[in-house]
């Protein structure tokens, strides 16, 4: 067990589920906030919403996120391949995704959104094209926050 792997419970299999914290911001968020970044049952891994902060960013820390909007959700992508690198996944793994947004137009979550998340997806999945469902929020979880995306895999599995 790294030290990134939270003990599952005295006496589960293989099928109980085993938590997971992403060093540097992933630590800070579990001693602020009291939430895992990823849980692992089986073969399917499910990740908490990951932002474009700071790799060491803590709760109630200084600016977390880039001014540019691309930068921060290419720095969200990057941050989800660190949960998933912890619980034993990649992007290639990835199945379905939920992405936040504070849209960038009244009407619409923007086409800059749109454009950055699509180039990732095809960047970091090849071929795969996941389930996605986009929600525009008028707010996330942190001052400045802009995307958040959280995803399940299904590791071991080629698709």
């Amino acid at each position: 067990m790294s030290d990134t792997t939270l003990a599952t419970p005295t006496g589960a299999g293989s099928g109980a589920p085993e938590f997971f914290v992403t060093p540097g911001y992933g630590a800070n968020l579990l001693a602020g906030l009291r939430y895992s970044q990823a849980v692992r049952i089986g073969d399917r891994v499910e990740t908490s919403g990951q932002g474009g902060w700071d790799p060491e960013w803590a709760p109630g820390g200084g600016p977390a996120f880039p001014e540019a909007l691309e930068e921060e959700i290419v720095r969200a992508f990057d941050n989800v391949a660190l949960t998933l690198a912890e619980a034993g996944a990649t992007w290639r793994d990835v199945v379905a995704v939920n992405s936040y947004h504070v849209p960038s137009a009244a009407d619409t979550i923007g086409e800059e959104h749109n454009r950055v998340m699509v180039e990732q997806f095809r960047l970091r999945m090849g071929d795969r094209a996941p389930i996605w469902t986009q929600t525009g929020v008028p707010v996330l979880g942190a001052p400045g926050m802009r995307v958040e995306i959280r995803v399940t895999a299904v590791v071991g599995h080629d698709g």
